[in-house]
């Protein structure tokens, strides 16, 4: 059945559940013969049940039998940690339901659970339920370390959330060896007291050997990496440069001076800059590689594309979401080569309001393929040779930080939130291995860019949104205000105060930002406001996007690397050859609710394989300086110890227990971890220095000790402990 279909009979049975007074708790069969429903149609029945307890709309029960929500149960993803706890997450639900290690059921981590609530939640303590069975396990295969015994094997898993080791009998070991990066089928999910069972079914190299490190997280995750040959065939039907008639009715700007700047090892170059005077101020031109007039709808090119939903960067190679032909090729818009693109043309004043724009199908030809690096010459460091190597585009340059800087203040008014936490940026040797990890620099010209994008990218959604026509928005609703309110009690400690009512305007939290910027506690209260917000995502509904204070808001600029920016250039310019027809648009309002969830998904499962990238680089690079001794700042906090983030981005822990001089326990409401006998104190966002005692790659961990000067000095504030009474 299709989504309107199954809508309307949730809207029937929930009716029937929900409201009808003679209704009683029943299983499947029982609702089908209430209903009429012949034996043919109860496998769609039951799709609709399961519809409904998945959105939480309607329970059921141990026994099977469907009812109103409460006292039965519901449907969510277990979600396992390494010390047997876990949490289900159930769509729908803003926070996730806390299962204790006797309360799993056998669950494995990333099953599909049936869980009854046992404990509603209350202020600050979290729903808790118990696992009362197993629908379905998603996890099949995992990828961890293989070790040997003489006539059996272990996995080790690599993800440090699965809290037990999958039994190999020595036949099904494919011959792997100690140290063995091992992809593991699941054969047996186990049970209480009696470990998964699994056969090895690839054996990925061994963990001390290059590259391996990150080609098992790229297994792990499932990743996509060689291109089906259906694919590779189909792009024989695609020319190297641009065909002549494919030139014919666009707007021609190959005689504006054209620039792309990107990093100095980005190669699948989206986005190109045009910039002039008028009258009015400025006119900015956001010239995007027009992906999809190559990648064209359901063709194998499109499905494979949408299957990735996004490239993924990691730290020593990128998986592209298109074939190099297209991504560096004839969608790149490289120097000197004529390109097609959608561009968005806007009239920008001098205080930064669009005061008229044009979307349109382009022809462009970029002069110069500029660097962020130069760009910063010319503009901040005025270095000689570099103005003169692009002396003919300085003014073009100057206009562009002029522009950056309007929209920067405009935006930061109606209340934009930067937070300015680094990113990582690895650099490796030939063999993989980390020379040097460090921040990532944001400087005049990056800021250029991303304000030159947000402003397209704003542009396209509020023209698409006020047109009615079904689209994709890059969503970041309002933080939850319980969160809210909790920080907003912090904060109130140090002096600090936000505005709240029945929601939060952005602002209130820049100006919090503004206020701490340069004391003490910023670090403190920037992550925690940072952890008050939730995720962006993408949605078929124009909410807005909180942390940019915007109304509306899209991605428009990234088609070569982001599915979802491909989705909207075909929407766009099917609006542009003669607008939607209902059929089409009826199309489109089928199509992308799914769409929005899935690229939600593969961007999550991106950034997650990112990061894991990024933390087996930061081990390495640590296990080079064992014993050595940096200057930190807490991160984070939980009840078994305290993350330390150092200024190169590395983060690692200092266990409660190595914290010598008595019991400490992890106050959560001050996020402090306080001496019970002296109240002696640390907080997050704490100062402090930090030896490296351990580090192990397998659970891509680094532990920390606090170095004997601070013992020595007693850095840490002392707080009486009649402070907590």
């Amino acid at each position: 059945m299709n989504k309107e279909q199954l809508e309307k009979r949730k809207k029937l049975i929930a009716e029937l559940i929900l409201e009808n007074e003679f209704y009683v708790p029943m299983k499947t069969k029982e609702i089908a013969i209430l209903l009429q429903i012949p034996k043919s149609q109860r496998g769609e029945l039951q799709e609709v049940l399961d519809s409904l307890v998945s959105d939480g709309t309607i329970g059921v029960s141990k026994k099977g039998k469907y009812g109103k929500p409460d006292n039965t149960a519901v449907v969510g993803i277990f979600t396992s940690t390494r010390r047997g706890f876990g949490f289900v997450t159930v769509d729908g639900w803003d926070e996730d339901i806390f299962i204790q290690e006797s309360d799993t059921g056998g669950a494995f981590h990333m099953d599909k659970v049936k869980v009854t609530i046992t404990h509603k939640k209350q202020g600050n303590k979290r729903c808790e339920g118990k696992i009362i069975g197993v629908l379905e396990h998603q996890l099949t295969e995992l990828v961890g370390t293989f070790q040997k015994n003489r006539t059996y094997g272990f996995v080790v898993p690599d993800n440090g959330k699965i809290p037990v080791d999958i039994f190999v009998p020595q036949e099904k070991s494919m011959g792997a060896m100690n140290g063995h990066k091992v992809v593991v089928k699941i054969t047996n999910y186990g049970s209480h007291g009696k470990n998964p069972e699994g056969q090895v079914i690839d054996i990925i190299g061994h963990i001390n050997d290059p590259g391996t490190d990150v080609l098992s997280i790229v297994k792990a995750y499932d990743l996509p990496v060689e291109f089906p040959d259906a694919v590779m065939q189909y792009l024989k039907n695609i020319p190297d440069e641009v065909d002549e008639k494919d030139k014919a009715g666009r707007v021609d700007f190959r005689d504006v001076d054209t620039v792309t700047i990107d990093g100095e090892d980005a190669k699948d170059l989206d986005d190109a800059i045009t910039l002039t005077a008028n009258e009015k101020g400025y006119q900015l031109g956001v010239h995007i590689a027009d992906v999809s007039h190559y990648v064209t709808e359901n063709s194998v090119l499109d499905k494979e594309a949408y299957k990735r939903g996004t490239s993924v960067y990691l730290v020593d190679r990128v998986i592209p979401m298109l074939p190099h032909k297209l991504s560096n090729g004839i969608c790149s818009l490289n120097q000197g080569c004529d390109r097609l693109a959608l561009s968005c043309i806007m009239d920008i004043d001098n205080k930064g309001n669009v005061v008229g724009h044009r979307i349109c199908e382009t022809l462009i030809n970029v002069n110069r393929r500029m660097t962020y690096t130069n760009v910063k010459k010319i503009l901040v460091d005025k270095e000689a040779s570099v103005i003169e190597e692009y002396k003919e585009l300085i003014p073009m340059f100057e206009r562009m930080g002029e522009l950056a800087a309007i929209l920067r203040k405009k935006r930061f008014q109606r209340g934009s939130i930067d937070f300015d936490f680094p990113e990582t940026k690895i650099i490796l040797d030939k063999d993989g291995h980390p020379l040097e990890v460090k921040p990532y620099d944001r400087n005049v010209a990056t800021k250029i860019i991303e304000e030159f994008m947000l402003i397209a990218n704003e542009t396209v959604a509020e023209d698409y949104f006020w047109q009615e026509i079904p689209f994709l928005y890059r969503s970041h609703e309002n933080p939850d205000m319980e969160k809210i309110q909790k920080l907003s009690t912090f904060i109130n400690n140090f002096g600090y105060s936000i505005h709240t009512g029945d929601e939060i305007h952005p602002k209130e939290l820049q100006k919090l930002l503004e206020k701490i910027d340069g004391t003490d506690e910023e670090n403190l209260i920037a992550r925690l406001t940072l952890r008050s917000m939730k995720r962006a995502q993408y949605t078929t509904e124009c909410v807005g996007h909180f942390g940019l204070a915007a109304k509306y808001y899209c991605h428009f600029t990234s088609p070569i690397r982001r599915y979802p920016d491909l989705q909207i250039h075909r929407i766009i310019k099917e609006n542009l050859h003669g607008g939607l027809k209902q059929t089409r648009f009826k199309h489109y309002q089928n199509l992308l609710p799914e769409v929005a969830k899935h690229t939600s998904t593969t961007e999550r499962r991106a950034d997650d394989a990112e990061r894991d990238t990024d933390k087996v680089k930061m081990v390495e690079y640590m296990e080079k300086h064992m014993g050595e001794e940096f200057d930190g700042v807490i991160s984070g906090m939980t009840a078994w110890g305290m993350y330390v983030e150092l200024p190169s981005t590395i983060e690692g822990m200092v266990s409660v227990t190595s914290l010598r001089d008595g019991y400490y326990i992890y106050d959560e409401n001050h996020y402090e971890m306080v001496n019970e006998t002296t109240g002696r104190t640390f907080k997050l966002g704490q100062k402090v220095t930090v030896k490296v005692v351990a580090t192990n790659k397998i659970l891509r961990t680094i532990d920390f000790e606090l170095s004997e000067g601070e013992w020595e000095n007693g850095r840490t504030k002392k707080r009486k402990p009649t402070d907590f009474q």
